[in-house]
């Protein structure tokens, strides 16, 4: 009898962001328009920077990374999100979910350190711009194939202490997709090796990125302020303004789910926060990082004449 009380789940149910089925239906149309949104926005991007070698340079390569990592972060989480919308299918089987699990945080921590990275450059060129072809040398780049080695093991070491629990009792994710926090709560083995490890992560990841990206808008903003012209100034806070609004968005949400107490946090909370960053966020950086972007609206020009030229 213990081992059969022992017998892991083979799936889960996903539970969704809406405890009432028609409200799920009125979330349909939402989610369908920001995924079509970002992957619309994500890909245009890649192809203008990819197109057009002008755009070739540090910056250009973490923002088209950025983009094509966003774009995989909404597809591994929003697409299943409406097909169970549809289908009324909510269930998802054991490897399955480990592997969207994987995926998951594979993608957030890449973009994690690509956003600390890009305010670096601009830090960089704002700052220092006599010294950015030197600070900011192919060998940097090389940071990125670091990353994604990083977030290769540490996502791995997520899924093999994931395994290693036994889930017995409910098999009701109170969630849209696979998250870490949740699944814990599942458990019915011992977990505080997953959450001591939860914790390492998110204060490696995480918080030295967000410290890393306020340092660095910190001396941006100082050398704002000793620019002479108030219109140069106001455009440029403006700039800042816009991006640090999305930092704050992504961040803050994380930081929320992953470090936070879990007296604080709540199902709902936690949902509304992986909303954030799983489909707001890549929807939104496309068009925080090229709408006051001359070259890059230029580029995209470029590509839609293109192909509005090639279909006619």
């Amino acid at each position: 009898m213990e081992a059969q009380n022992q017998t892991s789940a083979s799936e889960f149910i996903l539970l969704g962001l809406a405890e009432m089925p028609e409200h799920e239906t009125l979330l349909f149309p939402l989610f369908l328009c920001i995924y079509a949104v970002t992957v619309t926005g994500n890909l245009l991007i890649i192809m203008a920077i990819s197109s057009d070698s002008h755009l070739h340079t540090p910056m250009y390569f973490f923002l088209a990374n950025l983009s094509l990592v966003d774009l995989c972060l909404a597809t591994n989480t929003v697409p299943k999100m409406l097909v169970s919308i549809q289908t009324k299918s909510k269930s998802i089987s054991y490897p399955c979910c480990l592997t969207q699990m994987y995926f998951f945080h594979f993608f957030g921590i890449v973009d994690s350190v690509l956003i600390a990275v890009m305010a670096y450059d601009r830090f960089v060129a704002i700052c220092h711009p006599l010294h950015y072809t030197t600070i900011m040398s192919p060998g940097l780049c090389g940071l990125l194939a670091g990353s994604l080695i990083f977030s290769f093991f540490i996502s791995l070491t997520h899924i093999l202490l994931i395994a290693r629990l036994v889930f017995c009792g409910s098999n009701e994710l109170p969630h849209y997709f696979c998250d870490l926090t949740p699944l814990l709560q599942l458990s019915c083995t011992d977990t505080s090796v997953n959450k001591i490890f939860v914790l390492i992560v998110a204060g490696m990841v995480i918080a030295s990125s967000f410290i890393c990206i306020l340092a660095s808008y910190t001396q941006i903003i100082v050398a704002i302020m000793k620019v002479p012209s108030a219109g140069s100034r106001k455009k440029a806070f403006s700039t800042c303004s816009s991006q640090l609004s999305v930092v704050a968005l992504f961040y803050g949400t994380t930081i929320g789910v992953y470090l936070c107490p879990s007296s604080v946090r709540t199902a709902v909370k936690e949902k509304a926060s992986a909303v954030m960053y799983t489909a707001l966020t890549p929807m939104l950086n496309p068009f925080i990082y090229s709408l006051r972007n001359r070259d890059l609206k230029e580029a995209l020009r470029k590509v839609i004449a293109r192909k509005v030229t090639s279909s006619s």
